[in-house]
């Protein structure tokens, strides 16, 4: 019986892969990666291994999530050592815990690998801190993917009061999202950030606000994170202290 690792590849720079990770890699025989997870990263992966691409995106799923993890356990059957290489850390919006669940009711040894949760990843590398003294004491982590068509499963009442949101998965009910935090209380002209393809030579950010995110029509494109709080404000502190400090 193969051992399989289920591994965080982290928010997309291959240079914020886990050691650890790295490791599982280079020993394992078959590598099923998500469709966000960087190519760049398999070139770790042993020349020979087996490389199966499983992931999911919005609207199309190339393989649904029990055949992958029938996948993984015919391949850990056949000895083979199995890497699940999921994008940010599989166990935030991942299905890591289901697919480690799985795998402990077929008495199958697993490992888990953290990665880079996206969530806080990006922010920091937009030079948005989700917390900060004074502004920011607490953050939570939605997911913005609408559950039978509708954000319902998302208590607002419970995260009004939280001071950084954070939203995975929230372009497509980006506008839908603006007004219950609206109508749940908070501020509309609180700043939103989206932070779009990060670590990618198309990488953007957009700065708005909830009012103008509700009320216009306002372009992001998919992958992004939305980041909703005050510390949005420090992106552009933040910045001006770099380049003053290059400029020494």
């Amino acid at each position: 019986m193969g051992k399989v690792y289920l591994v965080g590849a982290g928010p997309g720079d291959p240079e914020l892969l886990t050691l650890k990770a790295i490791k599982a890699l280079e020993r394992s025989d078959v590598v099923l990666y998500d469709k966000l997870v960087n190519k760049d990263i398999l070139s770790y992966a042993k020349k020979e291994a087996i490389k199966i691409c499983v992931g999911k995106e919005r609207g199309f799923h190339s393989i649904e999530q029990d055949n992958i993890n029938d996948l993984i356990l015919e391949y850990a059957h056949l000895g083979y050592d199995v890497t699940r290489l999921k994008s940010g850390d599989p166990f935030v919006f991942g299905r890591g815990a289901e697919e480690a669940l799985f795998l402990r009711m077929h008495n199958v040894e697993f490992e888990i690998i953290p990665g880079v949760t996206s969530a806080v990843g990006l922010p920091t590398h937009a030079y948005i801190p989700i917390t900060y003294r004074g502004i920011s004491s607490s953050f939570a982590v939605i997911t913005g993917h609408k559950e039978n068509g509708s954000l319902k499963h998302i208590n607002w009442d419970k995260i009004v009061g939280v001071d950084t949101l954070v939203f995975l998965m929230a372009v497509s009910s980006r506008q839908e999202i603006a007004k219950h935090l609206i109508d749940a209380g908070r501020d509309p002209n609180e700043p939103v950030a989206f932070v779009e393809n990060g670590f990618s030579q198309n990488e953007r950010i957009i700065i708005t606000n909830l009012k103008d995110l509700l009320h216009n029509s306002i372009e992001v494109n998919t992958p992004a994170v939305m980041i909703v709080g005050q510390v949005v404000n420090m992106r552009d502190k933040l910045r001006s202290m770099e380049v003053a400090l290059c400029k020494r």
